[in-house]
């Protein structure tokens, strides 16, 4: 069951996976980060660690699902696709790996709700080649027929094995009841049958829109020489012309709230059952001071020891059960999610909703609880500066969903948080507030336990028997 989970509720509990590297002070990040923008807009960041002679090279750009109206659901992706593909410096089908090859590069790129990566890892000295390398398919993807439509079945077959999967199904619904209206701008892989139509054109429109230097970044990590990363930069990327900001001749449409609780029941035929609870958190760009209050919370809450994790599952009414903030600009949602069996079900749920009504509770989190987090946050991301590929990631992921500042200042905002700042974070988007409870099961589990969506809009706190 532990592996269902983790795989039905992979793009839920996923949000915390950058923080774990960005745990270093400003001053610690002020010594070793250098940044420079250029004058159409690129940023360019840079890291040196001259460990070993190897280096990052990283493009992120403010796309992703969040940019997508329901006709480009699931073409963020697609266009990451085909980033690795032909363009006017390498014109011919296979050139690119070819390239690739020739500078000794690994290469690869990812597709979130609120950004797009692409990056090489490879030996220091091609840096020069490898920033030339990355600036052709930034700048002049050809989109032929005849690889977009190759890449398209790549695609189609992730699509499907994903659907196959039992929590497809389940992380589709219980997002579309937690973003009413915002499908296409919550679901990364998108619409099948979006994405089975894709023309170039579309891709086109994806590139003069979002792909332009003042909305993307440069992140070079590794074992190079800052000054000569800009000077390259500039060469290579300087004349790379600036483009309309996006988000202004375009604005992205603001997350509508919940209009009530929601619940949601789907049948697979697992062993288990998977529980998840979500509400909308907080935006990082409208309340970052939540955002850090939101991690804190969590690490203490998921911490072995803690009330929370005592009173479930140690109990054995649950098999584990966590709580996640995922930081996003565009409303992250706040989970609770975890694991029982049917016969446990109904207890599980009750003592969990007693353990939710604490949360606004100021002795919940001790102020030892409160400090020990805090201190092993630090302690356990005290190396996150040494592994070049990992910065870079992190660095990109903040520089586009919240800012280069949030992330530079991250570490020293937790390290301030209170008790009171906790509750005010629990109070302000948890306690009371519209919620979506999901419950993925088999079939004749349900029939077995006789549940029903009405049941889960009115929880009960009944106290526990233990079965």
């Amino acid at each position: 069951m532990a592996a269902l989970v983790a795989s039905a509720l992979a793009g839920v509990t996923t949000g915390a996976s950058p923080r774990a590297l960005s745990a270093q002070s400003r001053a610690e990040l002020d010594k070793v980060l250098r940044r420079k923008v250029l004058p159409n807009g690129l940023e360019i960041i840079v890291v040196e660690n001259h460990g070993v002679p190897i280096a990052t090279l990283e493009i992120d750009v403010r796309n992703g699902a969040f940019t997508q109206s329901p006709e480009y659901a699931g073409l963020a992706h697609m266009y990451e696709h085909m980033f690795f593909k032909a363009n006017k410096d390498l014109p011919e089908p296979d050139m690119f790996t070819d390239r690739a090859a020739e500078l000794g590069a690994v290469f690869n790129g990812s597709t979130r709700e609120e950004v797009v990566n692409y990056f090489l890892t490879l030996p220091a000295d091609s840096l020069a080649g490898g920033l030339r390398f990355l600036a052709g398919a930034l700048r002049s993807p050809l989109f032929l027929e005849d690889e977009l439509k190759r890449e398209k079945e790549v695609v189609l077959g992730e699509y499907d094995r994903n659907q196959a999967e039992p929590g497809f199904e389940f992380l589709q619904k219980s997002t579309a009841l937690l973003y009413p209206g915002q499908g296409s701008r919550k679901n990364t892989i998108g619409d099948r049958d979006v994405i089975a139509k894709v023309t170039p054109e579309q891709m086109r429109v994806i590139q003069k829109k979002y792909y332009v230097p003042n909305n993307s970044t440069l992140i070079v990590t590794g074992d190079v020489d800052s000054e000569k990363v800009f000077a390259l930069a500039e060469q290579i990327y300087g004349d790379w012309p600036r483009g309309a900001d996006p988000f202004i001749a375009d604005p992205i449409p603001p997350i509508p709230p919940i209009d009530g609780n929601k619940a949601l029941i789907v049948e697979q035929p697992i062993n288990a059952v998977a529980v998840l609870i979500q509400w909308q958190g907080p935006s990082v760009g409208k309340d970052p001071a939540s955002t850090y209050a939101a991690d804190v919370f969590s690490d203490a809450i998921n911490t072995p020891g803690s009330t929370f994790q005592k009173n479930l599952v140690d109990t054995g009414l649950w098999q584990g059960v966590g709580v996640n903030y995922y930081t996003l600009n565009q409303t992250g949602p706040i989970s609770v999610s975890g694991q029982t069996t049917p016969e446990k079900l109904r207890p599980a749920l009750a003592a969990l909703e007693r353990e939710l009504a604490r949360f606004t509770d100021p002795t919940y989190v001790t102020p030892s609880e409160l400090e020990a987090v805090k201190a092993q946050r630090l302690t356990s991301s005290a190396f996150g500066i040494e592994k070049a590929s990992e910065i870079a990631h992190t660095i990109g992921f903040w520089w586009s969903v919240a800012s280069l500042n949030y992330f530079m200042g991250y570490t020293d905002q937790m390290a301030q948080q209170r008790i009171t700042d906790l509750m005010r974070y629990t109070t302000t988007y948890i306690k009371g507030k519209p919620r979506v409870t999901s419950i993925l099961l088999s079939p004749d589990a349900r029939k077995s336990i006789k549940l029903t969506e009405q049941e889960l809009l009115t929880p009960s706190t009944r106290p526990v028997v233990r079965p």
